[in-house]
């Protein structure tokens, strides 16, 4: 991954409804992307992004900082933090105690082994959650499956396939509960409109757009938890 000190990749992107060249930086990867109309010329427009860089090299500081999983370091879980202690003595598989997470083995395994615990840790939970909702919606749930998305938190197909973010157990609960409702409700309503909506805060049992404005704030970080840059 590029050093955010060094001059970045421009990704280009044709989009069909852009009306204006522009440069973005994804807050979750840290990408920068040059959006173009779909006739504009490129050449023009990479020789305008070559004018930009102190603007992308300004962007690409503001982005949130790395939090990889060494020693010592601290987990956001659930509204909370855990420690990461890890002892050389200590068993390779990762134990929760309290607050902090023990784990031993080789030290140049942590990072796996503790994003491990947390993909059981968020299967496990969110699981759970979707049988609750589900039942309280009364839908089925076909399958449910784990994955790391830089663009989204869940996906509910047409067959009933929910596919969540492993990182939602990052969330604090009430946050990750409205996109667990928001995902059930969709087997219900496939689209975003005013009844989807009261759906979802019949689920959770509360306004959820207090957890979309804590995603809007906060969701970006989330990405660059246990990445070293």
């Amino acid at each position: 991954m590029t050093s955010r000190s060094a001059p970045a990749p421009i990704a280009v992107v044709r989009h069909p409804r852009a009306r204006a060249v522009r440069l973005r930086i994804d807050p979750a990867t840290g990408e920068v992307r040059l959006v173009l109309p779909p006739r504009a010329s490129l050449a023009s427009a990479m020789r305008w992004a070559a004018e930009k860089g102190a603007w992308i090299a300004a962007a690409r500081a503001k982005l949130p900082p790395p939090r990889p999983f060494l020693p010592g370091a601290h987990v956001p879980y659930r509204g909370g933090e855990l420690e990461i202690c890890w002892r050389a003595d200590a068993p390779r598989c990762v134990n929760r105690e309290g607050d902090r997470l023990i784990c031993g083995g080789p030290l140049d395994g942590l990072a796996v082994r503790i994003t491990r615990w947390l993909r059981s840790e968020a299967l496990a939970l969110l699981q759970a959650e979707t049988t609750e909702f589900a039942r309280l919606g009364g839908v089925e749930v076909a399958q449910i499956a784990l994955g790391d998305p830089r663009g989204r938190w869940g996906s509910c197909s047409v067959r009933g396939t929910i596919r969540y973010s492993w990182r939602l157990i990052l969330m604090p609960d009430m946050v990750r509960r409205a996109v667990v409702a928001h995902e059930v409700a969709h087997r219900v309503h496939m689209h975003h409109g005013p009844t989807f909506h009261a759906l979802v805060d019949r689920l959770v049992g509360r306004d959820a757009g207090l957890a979309r404005h804590w995603l809007r704030v906060h969701g970006s970080t989330l990405h660059w938890v246990g990445r070293s840059a």
